[in-house]
């Protein structure tokens, strides 16, 4: 009996692997509600047991994948089987086997070759008190859960190890990433509303839409955010990991760094939130704990558009089909840029834009009202003067205002365990209490802009993470105010 995971989102339920030698003519029967590509693992593990010098029972072969109704895909368990049978045959030691899990893919050589969704299986196994033995390109990825983790390159390594020979040295955890390899804010000339709206967007989670003219800085802006958010704790950087496993694209250079997405505008539906047959992460699940950056906003369909509506609510997104059902994080930031018209020079002093009014209309249309609604920030990124462009001074560096970011996240952690984005109705009655007078100044622009009740309890998310940058204790009327004006475009384009 081997140990092993499969994958079912980004979870990792166990499997045990039977196998059974009987009479009767030689065969190797393969049962468990195995993929084809499971089904194919009996070639690959005969050919790798005969290419590493062992033999292949002549015998009636049974290999079970328990439990019996968890579908079982990909080659992680080919590894698992060869054990097995080689447990099962007395080559290799079937006590050892108890404290281990195995996870690989076998070359017709023995040799091990990685898969995706590893991490998952390794906090998995460290939560069950078992090593976890994988191949060498997963073991940096499998050693960030934190458990003992034992990298191995061949077939023969494994059974080395497990006879007592020659054990496997547990893998080292990667380095966390350096913000250094993240483009810094310095680099944006002026553009100071802007500027200051991605700060108070970092605090406190906020979503932010930028509108203007092309080259205007829009898209660098966007591609600075992740510069100045704070850290990410280690729980968050395992949850991010854990889904780019999933998806196969975990990079150990990266471990530690939040996610920046951008997708192309002509990205499908199931490519923006998750789906497919077998149900994987979309770019929303990808960006959990970090930025998703849609650029060319109108351009997307609308029908993908709108399946942004739950995740930003929700922090999660489940992907259901006919056989099974998968949940994906995707706690995630969007920030996304536009233009103000479809040639995009509507409001130049110089006249250039020759958009009709209902050209215009058309264009702005395609965002709905009520993603809009879920859009905390709305900020218009002019075209720069010449001058100042030319002979602007650098602005802020990234560290300096990070450093501002992380204090104003620090107070929100301790007084509410969350970032404001993430408040829900009940946490905002009780932590964003304004004064009397922003509370009548709230009012008056509510009934003056007809916003919506999402609207208000987001405008005062943003006015709480205002007065926290400030260091204050109450929302101050100055605080309303600015998180008002960050709502005004919401009439403009709708």
């Amino acid at each position: 009996m081997v140990h092993s995971r499969a994958q079912e989102g980004v979870a990792a339920p166990e499997v045990v692997v039977e196998v059974h030698l009987g009479a009767g003519l030689p065969a190797l029967t393969l049962v468990g509600l195995p993929e084809a590509a499971v089904r194919e693992a009996k070639d690959r593990v005969r050919s790798a047991l005969v290419s590493a010098g062992f033999d292949f029972p002549a015998r009636r072969i049974t290999i079970n994948l328990a439990p019996a109704d968890l579908p079982k895909e990909g080659g992680r368990f080919d590894l698992p089987i060869a054990v097995g049978i080689l447990a099962a045959s007395g080559q290799v030691p079937a006590e050892a086997l108890d404290g281990h899990e195995l996870i690989g893919e076998l070359a017709l050589t023995g040799a091990l070759r990685p898969c995706r969704g590893v991490l998952p299986a390794a906090l998995a196994a460290r939560r069950a008190g078992r090593a976890l033995v994988v191949p060498e390109g997963n073991a940096a990825e499998a050693a960030a859960a934190g458990g003992r983790v034992l990298g191995a390159g061949h077939l023969l390594a494994v059974c080395a190890h497990l006879a007592g020979r020659e054990p496997l040295a547990p893998a080292a955890a990667p380095e966390r990433g350096g913000v250094g390899a993240v483009p810094d804010l310095a680099d944006v000339r002026g553009q100071h509303q802007a500027r200051r709206a991605l700060e108070v967007a970092a605090a406190g989670g906020h979503s932010l839409l930028l509108i203007g003219p092309p080259g205007t800085g829009k898209s660098m802006l966007a591609q600075r955010l992740p510069g100045i958010l704070p850290p990410m704790t280690e729980e968050e950087a395992l949850e991010a990991a854990a889904v780019a496993s999933a998806a196969g694209c975990f990079d150990p250079a990266r471990w530690g760094l939040r996610p920046f997405r951008a997708p192309h505008h002509t990205a499908s539906a199931v490519a923006l939130v998750g789906g497919g047959g077998q149900p994987r992460p979309g770019e929303v699940s990808l960006a959990h704990h970090g930025v998703l950056f849609l650029d060319e906003l109108p351009e997307f369909d609308r029908r993908v558009l709108e399946a942004l509506r739950e995740p930003l609510e929700n922090g999660s997104i489940t992907v259901s089909r006919a056989a099974r059902q998968a949940e994906f994080p995707a706690r995630f930031q969007l920030v996304a840029a536009m233009n103000p018209c479809p040639c995009g020079h509507l409001g130049d002093p110089a006249g250039r834009c020759r958009c009709t009014e209902e050209q215009v209309r058309r264009y702005r249309a395609r965002i709905s009202g009520p993603l809009l609604d879920r859009i905390d920030l709305h900020v218009e990124v002019p075209r720069l003067p010449r001058e100042e462009l030319l002979a602007g001074r650098p602005g802020e560096d990234s560290a300096a205002v990070r450093a501002r970011v992380a204090a104003a996240r620090g107070r929100q952690l301790a007084r509410q365990g969350r970032a404001n984005a993430a408040l829900d109705a009940a946490g905002v009655e009780r932590h964003c209490r304004a004064a009397p007078q922003a509370a009548a100044l709230l009012a008056a622009a509510i009934e003056r802009l007809r916003l919506s009740a999402r609207a208000y309890h987001r405008i005062l998310r943003v006015a709480r993470t205002i007065a926290d940058l400030a260091g204050a204790e109450t929302i101050a009327p100055e605080h309303v105010a600015e998180a008002v004006g960050y709502r005004r475009l919401d009439r403009r384009l709708a």
